[in-house]
């Protein structure tokens, strides 16, 4: 048997690119082991990330880094992967002479060949959108690192053409997965031990309605996905994201209390409080609609957790239109946001709008809402201490030794004391203290 040769990748991004990360290991298991240094690798990928600037930033201060080893070793092969290999193509081989291999979120699925043809030599840049493209079942050979939570992609690409974003020119118009291949695909993550599955996609909501910026007639929809993974024995716990607002339905909100896997918990992005900046951010819905399917949900599910995206700096964003950020906080309430100041990003209409904000005011604003954010989290999280909930243990805790970490159905990661013979488990914890972005809890034997 011919000895494996060594891989390592560099992930950086959304969930969706932890997912084509895992795809690249799994498509050369068969010749490729993972390791954990760079350095010893005969396979270094890059998995990049464009949507904020600092994520593209990383990419090339990474790659410099890489570069050295490249030297000294000529027969290492750097790929770059990702949404800024979509977005760069060629330029990043012109840019980069020791890079060998640069492929788009499509272009993955093509590396093995590419390695096996490595001898003709040549540099391979794959970066086309096929707007007929079907993301393959790819197989895992191995169990995963951590087999209790497996994400699987039900769709990819986006057709909401939000004037900041750059998706839908590096992922391309909504691809939807054919139901069987993602049934397929959890029920071999059970198989391997999972309990929680993670659906994953740019806009999870319009899953089957669209591919490739055509509708597709007669698929049953998100809702009927959720209701079928829901029955497949052994799913224990079930979420999914990113949902867009617009695309959130009657159907889909219903599904939670409804059905017994799907966990007490969604991430709405809203990005702005100000109805007038959502309609320059091309959102297609107000601050009022926004608010009725926050309604909608906690009327459905009382006990849900929301948590959310928001921008700040848009282009154009009055201190009026800010308040209005600052006062949705208030009314939502949400356990956990994720806050940024607007990057402008090649490309996208935004990046050419008037009254781009000022980068000392962008930093004022998100001090402001992470201050808010702080105080209104913690008093959520707080309401929690003295109930017990039921936890999926996850993994090793970071507190240090003697504690494991779990995650409560409404998201909230938990860190108590136990063993790790819990790993995997469903456990009772009573939650004792609310901290910043965790609870700590202590095992109900």
């Amino acid at each position: 048997m011919t000895e494996r040769k060594k891989l390592y990748i560099a992930t950086f991004g959304c969930q969706m690119n932890d997912y084509d990360s895992l795809t690249m290991r799994r498509l050369l298991s068969g010749t490729h082991v993972t390791v954990a240094d760079p350095s010893e690798a005969d396979l270094i990928i890059i998995n990049t990330c464009s949507i904020r600037e600092k994520a593209e930033n990383k990419l090339y201060s990474l790659a410099g880094r890489y570069r050295a080893l490249k030297k000294k070793r000529p027969d290492l092969k750097i790929a770059i992967t990702g949404c800024v290999a979509q977005q760069e193509g060629r330029r990043l081989l012109d840019r980069m002479p020791y890079v060998d291999i640069v492929l788009g979120p499509q272009g993955i699925y093509s590396l093995p060949g590419i390695l096996s043809r490595e001898a003709a030599g040549g540099r391979v840049c794959l970066n086309r959108l096929d707007p007929d493209f079907s993301i393959p079942v790819v197989r895992a050979a191995e169990p995963p690192d951590n087999p209790v939570r497996a994400s699987v992609t039900i769709m990819q690409g986006c057709d909401n053409f939000c004037t900041y974003c750059i998706v839908p020119y590096v992922r391309g118009r909504e691809i939807s997965r054919p139901e069987e291949d993602i049934m397929t695909e959890v029920r071999q993550a059970v198989e391997h031990g999972a309990r929680e599955i993670v659906l994953l996609g740019q806009n999870v909501n319009s899953y089957g309605r669209r591919a490739g910026g055509r509708p597709v007639k007669g698929n049953p929809g998100f809702a009927s996905l959720l209701e079928k993974v829901n029955k497949v024995p052994g799913v224990e716990r079930l979420r999914f994201t990113t949902s867009h607002p617009r695309d959130l339905d009657e159907a889909a909100i219903s599904c939670y209390g409804r059905l017994e896997s799907l966990c007490e918990h969604i991430h709405l992005p809203v990005q702005s409080g100000s109805t007038a900046v959502l309609k320059r951010m091309n959102r297609h819905y107000s601050r009022e609609e926004y608010l009725e399917k926050i309604a909608m949900l906690r009327k459905a599910c009382p006990d849900i957790t929301i948590t959310t995206d928001i921008i700040v700096g848009f282009p154009g964003e009055t201190g009026e239109d800010f308040l209005q950020t600052m006062s949705l906080l208030e009314e939502v309430r949400y356990d956990q946001i994720f806050v940024f100041k607007y990057s402008p990003r090649p490309g996208t209409p935004a990046s050419g709008f008037d009254e781009q904000v000022a980068a000392d005011v962008k930093t004022s604003r998100i001090e402001a809402v992470l201050r808010l954010q702080e105080k209104i989290g913690l008093e959520q999280y707080a309401r929690m201490e003295g109930q017990i909930c039921e936890i999926l243990v996850e993994d090793v805790g970071k507190a240090g030794d003697g504690f494991m970490q779990g995650r409560t159905r409404g998201n909230h990661v938990v860190h108590f004391r136990g063993g790790r013979e819990l790993l995997g488990s469903l456990v009772d914890v009573r939650i004792v203290r609310a901290c910043k972005h965790s609870l700590r809890g202590e095992l109900v034997q």
